[in-house]
C-alpha cells in the first residue's frame, strides 16, 4: 500500500487577512476566489468540531480554527478545484495542531495526564438524558490515544471516506481502516467500564 501524496506546502510567511488572497486577473479567478471563501465559511462548524476534539479546550480550539483559516487563505492557490475542501482544511488544521503541540509539549502532556485520570460516569445509559449520553461519549473519545481519536472523529463524526481521512493523516487507507476499527473496539471496552488492556485478545 502506498501513502497518499495529496499533501501541500505552506508558504514560509503568512500574509495578514487584509492582504489579497489571489492575484488580480480574470473574472474566472475572481469567481473562484469568491466560491472558495463561501465554502470556507460553510466549513467553519466542522473545523470547530474537529479542533475541539484535537485540543480538548474551547479557547485553544478557537485559536486553532483561526490559525487554520489564516493558513488556508494564504495557501488558497494550492487548493485543487474539484477536490474536497473540507479534507484539505482538516489537513491544514491537523498540521497546525501538531506544530502548536510541539511548541508547548510540556503543558500538553500535563493536560493529557489530567484528562486520563478523570473518572468515567457510573450512571447507566438508560438513566441518562440524550445530552448526558453525548457528553459521556465525548469523554470516552478523549480517552482514546491521539491517532485513534482523530481517526474516529474524521470517519465517524465528520463522515469523511477512509481515503480522505488517510490523506489527511498521511497514511495508507488500510492503516486508517485499522485505526477506526481499533478505536471502535476500545470505545466499546471503555463503555463497559474496562480499559483496553483488560479486554481479552
Amino acid at each position: 500500500m502506498s501513502v497518499c501524496t495529496c499533501s501541500f506546502h505552506l508558504p514560509e510567511r503568512i500574509p495578514p487577512l487584509t492582504a489579497p488572497v489571489s492575484e488580480p486577473g480574470t473574472a474566472v479567478q475572481e469567481k473562484r476566489g469568491a466560491s472558495f471563501h463561501q465554502e470556507l465559511l460553510k466549513a467553519l462548524p466542522d473545523l470547530r468540531g474537529f479542533a475541539r476534539f484535537l485540543t480538548r479546550d474551547a479557547v485553544t480550539a478557537d485559536d486553532l480554527v483561526q490559525d487554520t483559516v489564516v493558513r488556508a487563505l494564504a495557501a488558497q492557490t494550492q487548493f485543487q478545484p474539484g477536490t474536497t475542501l473540507k479534507a484539505w482544511l482538516f489537513t491544514i488544521q491537523r498540521n497546525a495542531f501538531y506544530e502548536q503541540r510541539r511548541r508547548s509539549s510540556r503543558e500538553q502532556e500535563i493536560m493529557q495526564d489530567v484528562e486520563m485520570d478523570m473518572p468515567l460516569s457510573t450512571e447507566t445509559p438508560s438513566m441518562q438524558s440524550a445530552r448526558d449520553a453525548v457528553t459521556d461519549l465525548g469523554e470516552l473519545i478523549w480517552r482514546l490515544p491521539d491517532l485513534l481519536r482523530e481517526a474516529i472523529i474524521l470517519v465517524g463524526a465528520q463522515e469523511l471516506s477512509y481515503d480522505e481521512a488517510a490523506c489527511i493523516c498521511n497514511v495508507p487507507p488500510g492503516t486508517m481502516k485499522a485505526r477506526v476499527s481499533r478505536a471502535r473496539s476500545q470505545l466499546s471496552i471503555l463503555a463497559d467500564g474496562q480499559t483496553p488492556q483488560e479486554a481479552p485478545h
